[in-house]
């Protein structure tokens, strides 16, 4: 097993710390903020039961724990690492800088990940000397439970570096979305990006409410992409596979697109409707509990999955 340093222990830096400690690496988590690390330890000690209780701890959860320690220091949280998950403010110059410290102080074998969600790699790696082993690697969160992460090289990222992040990620667990190059979004931010944009279209236009959007997904298209994509959809959605869908749908598609080029103004009236509609549903004061469901939902969904894994296949 390996040391892995935590760069950042907010609330995608803990989940990291808990994906990769449960997979049986040692991990050090270091934050600017003094007393960062140890709330979130906390954190992670109230959550480990939970993720025991759904069959996704593979030990007890103090054996987990004990892989999680603290470093005072950036120098003593790098020392001997083999692979570093940072996880800071989505900031180009922060990245920038706590880049560059890694870059002078960790094993000069050990990959440098980021999990920015927003900002390419190219634009915080480039001054740097060790920039071919950088990369990113940005997760769902929470990545103890949602095992997809994309790895996104910059133009200079070793093939070495992305081999070593993908299979790194694949033996804690994870499900590694692996980009030929970087793009504004990565792969599931913009095919998020189409969903929303045409969910608010959808409301701004007078079309359907809030709920019944989600509805659509919720009880609809969600639980098929739940267990296949929107390519394996295709390929079983007619007898003759993803050709015949084509020539069958195309026609279909074809029509809708040109209704689909209006952009919604998302920070216009539409958005009062939105938040009007979600706070009748959901008062703002009961938020942090529906999280919470959310989250347990989410594990007692990956714990189907892993036991329908072992019975049906995947």
């Amino acid at each position: 097993m390996a040391r892995v340093g935590i760069i950042g222990t907010g609330f995608i830096g803990r989940a990291w710390a808990i994906s990769f400690a449960r997979a049986g690496h040692d991990v050090v988590l270091w934050d600017g903020q003094q007393d960062a690390p140890a709330n979130a330890l906390a954190y992670i000690e109230a959550l480990l039961p939970d993720l025991a209780a759904n069959g996704l701890l593979d030990e007890a959860p103090e054996a987990v724990r004990a892989r999680m320690s603290v470093a005072p220091t950036l120098e003593e949280a790098l020392a001997g690492v083999a692979y570093v998950q940072e996880s800071t403010f989505e900031d180009v110059a922060i990245k920038r800088e706590i880049f560059s410290r890694m870059d002078a102080l960790a094993p000069a074998d050990a990959v440098l990940a980021s999990s920015t969600s927003a900002i390419l790699p190219s634009k915080f790696t480039e001054h740097l000397a060790g920039r071919a082993r950088c990369v990113v690697v940005h997760p769902l969160n929470p990545p103890y439970v949602i095992p997809a992460a994309e790895v996104v090289p910059a133009p200079w990222t070793s093939q070495d570096t992305v081999d070593r992040a993908a299979a790194f990620l694949r033996g804690a667990g994870h499900a590694p979305i692996v980009m030929k190059r970087e793009l504004d979004g990565f792969v599931m931010n913009r095919m998020q990006a189409a969903l929303m944009e045409e969910a608010f279209r959808l409301v701004a236009e007078g079309y359907a409410s809030v709920e019944d959007v989600d509805i659509g997904l919720r009880e609809g298209l969600a639980l098929r992409w739940s267990i296949i994509g929107p390519f394996e959809t295709a390929d079983l959605n007619a007898p003759g596979g993803v050709r015949d869908y084509v020539m069958r749908y195309r026609g279909v598609f074809d029509a809708l697109f040109p209704s689909q080029q209006r952009r919604a103004d998302w920070t216009g009236p539409v958005l009062d409707v939105i938040e009007r509609e979600r706070r009748a549903r959901l008062p703002a004061s009961e938020l942090p509990a529906r999280q919470a469901w959310r989250d347990r939902n989410l594990m007692a969904l990956m714990a189907h999955k892993r036991r329908a894994a072992k019975t049906l296949g995947s």
